[in-house]
């Protein structure tokens, strides 16, 4: 249960769609306004962005909450990106390995936010485990819901998938092991946006050609946001949306 938003398009300060906007995801992390599971946000919190030039995002994460950061506003403010990804955290079990479990997590060029939680989890996800490499499963950067679906996204970002058949394929996968789950996620490479509306709220604004944002919730009342239907695969780039129907697993 988070808040979570990407956007890619010209570079801003991240700050001008994180803190500034008067329901930003600063302001979500104690004051959501669509959020389904959980009302305080305050598990940790952490944004990843791209330099110019650079394929390999940079992050900056904590395991507090994102008001009493007494850095962050000043970073926000000065650090410029055309892309970024940020969110903020309700953790699913309470403590559970502090910044290590914050999004974004990363590899290589992506960044990857979990918004939700696997129902009965560990064990519901288990034989999912399994079909990773052994290695693959001792590196986890965390010991949550969030970091083993990072890895199985991973796993098939690595194996050649694009953005939204990596995100799609392992939704269904983890929805039929767990049923009563909530998915949202969102990944992106700096160049495009790929993310799901499972059991969660998903919204997407766009300047055409511009900016193109996706996010847990609309961070203003602009009347061009638009809702992602549940059970939808979004993939987004700066001169188009996709949205596709996601449909589970047979049984």
């Amino acid at each position: 249960m988070c808040r979570h938003i990407a956007s890619i398009g010209a570079p801003i300060p991240l700050g001008e769609l994180l803190v500034a906007p008067a329901h930003g995801l600063f302001r979500q992390s104690w004051a959501p306004r669509r959020q389904r599971n959980g009302t305080v946000n305050a598990d940790g919190f952490g944004v990843g962005w791209y330099a110019d030039g650079d394929p390999v995002p940079a992050r900056y994460r904590r395991a507090g909450p994102i008001w009493a950061d007494l850095s962050f506003a000043d970073l926000a403010r000065v650090v410029r990106a055309g892309a970024f990804l940020a969110a903020v955290r309700d953790a699913t079990v309470a403590g559970a390995d502090g910044e290590a479990a914050a999004a974004p997590f990363a590899s290589g060029p992506w960044l990857f936010s979990h918004n939700g939680a696997a129902g009965g989890w560990p064990g519901s996800l288990a034989p999912l485990a399994r079909t990773l490499p052994t290695a693959e499963l001792l590196s986890l950067e965390a010991r949550c819901d969030s970091a083993l679906l990072w890895a199985l996204v991973l796993r098939r970002l690595r194996d050649g998938d694009e953005l939204g058949q990596a995100l799609g394929d392992t939704v269904r996968e983890a929805a039929s092991a767990a049923p009563d789950s909530r998915f949202n996620f969102l990944l992106t490479d700096g160049l495009a946006i790929a993310a799901t509306a499972w059991g969660d709220s998903l919204w997407w604004l766009a300047d055409p050609g511009r900016r193109v944002v996706v996010a847990s919730e609309p961070y203003d009342d602009d009347p061009r946001w638009c809702e992602v239907p549940d059970r939808t695969l979004l993939i987004a780039t700066r001169t188009d949306v996709l949205l596709s129907p996601l449909k589970e697993s047979p049984a």
